[in-house]
């Protein structure tokens, strides 16, 4: 039974998520899975769009790592509370299993994921927008408010759905998959560690990434004074993790071209899709 659960793993964990983003997906549209049923259908778009991002993310890190010969696994998908607030997962991972032994792969691995993740999100928001309601702030429950990252305010802004001065538009269930999908981008590309991002600054900065790390580490703890407490469990995790990175081969040889425009490319990604607020009481 130990080996059948280490072997098969992945599989069950991918299973287990879609069951809690489901109950996550149709408590939020008003479901009530646990004594309807049929209410679990409720959960589909939420569920499938999130599951969705996720699993391209992933896929991203793992394609490319297997064209530059690293070993990983498939990925880990981390199930997550589906009651008050939760969405069903905290995400997914998947683990290296050798080194990366040169700067243009690390910083391809490092990139792939968000760029493929925020390609989907963008779609789930761009489907997703154009059906979400502008309401009354007056008139709405809600005690959360979200953050809006530069790309989504700029995507709200071109479908014509900026809410005038005392309402809000109220994200559907797609739209608010593709913005977590934007959060979850951001958060991976925080130039911290072995994140995707820490990858990515490694690969532009060499051994100087460790100054960034230290930085962006202590941002997060000024951030987390602002308004979402958050951050201080990321800063938290990021000193536990720890803020270095292993070295390359090639740590001496200067990146090509190509590859540091692809790594600006990360940084501009980056800018756009954080949220010094993600969440705010209301």
């Amino acid at each position: 039974m130990v080996q059948f659960l280490k072997n098969n793993l992945p599989y069950l964990l991918f299973f287990v998520t879609i069951i809690t983003t489901l109950l996550a997906g149709s408590i939020q549209e008003g479901g009530d899975p646990f004594h309807h049923a049929s209410d679990i259908s409720k959960g589909l778009p939420f569920s499938l769009t999130l599951m969705s991002i996720l699993f391209v993310h992933e896929m991203g890190h793992y394609l490319t790592s297997k064209k530059y010969g690293v070993q990983t696994s498939l990925p880990y998908f981390i199930p997550g509370p589906w009651f008050p607030y939760g969405i069903g997962t905290f995400g997914a991972f998947i683990r290296i299993r050798s080194p990366i032994l040169s700067k243009s792969a690390l910083l391809d691995i490092g990139a792939s994921g968000p760029f493929a993740g925020f390609i989907v999100a963008v779609i789930a928001i761009a489907i997703g927008i154009p059906a979400s309601d502008i309401v009354l702030i007056k008139e709405e429950t809600v005690q959360l408010q979200l953050g809006d990252p530069l790309i989504f305010s700029w995507m709200v802004w071109l479908m014509g759905k900026v809410p005038a001065e005392g309402s809000d538009l109220i994200l559907n269930s797609v739209a608010f998959a593709g913005w977590i999908g934007l959060f979850i981008t951001s958060l991976n590309l925080l130039p911290i560690g072995q994140l995707d991002g820490g990858h990515i600054a490694y690969a532009l900065l060499g051994k100087r990434q460790k100054i960034v790390s230290i930085g962006m580490t202590l941002v997060l703890f000024i951030l987390g004074t602002q308004g979402w407490n958050g951050w201080y469990l990321w800063a938290v995790m990021s000193i536990l993790l720890g803020i270095g990175h292993p070295s390359t081969l090639d740590e001496n040889i200067p990146l090509d071209l190509q590859h540091r425009l692809r790594g600006i490319a990360s940084m501009i990604l980056f800018v756009i899709t954080f949220m010094p607020v993600p969440i705010r009481n209301v």
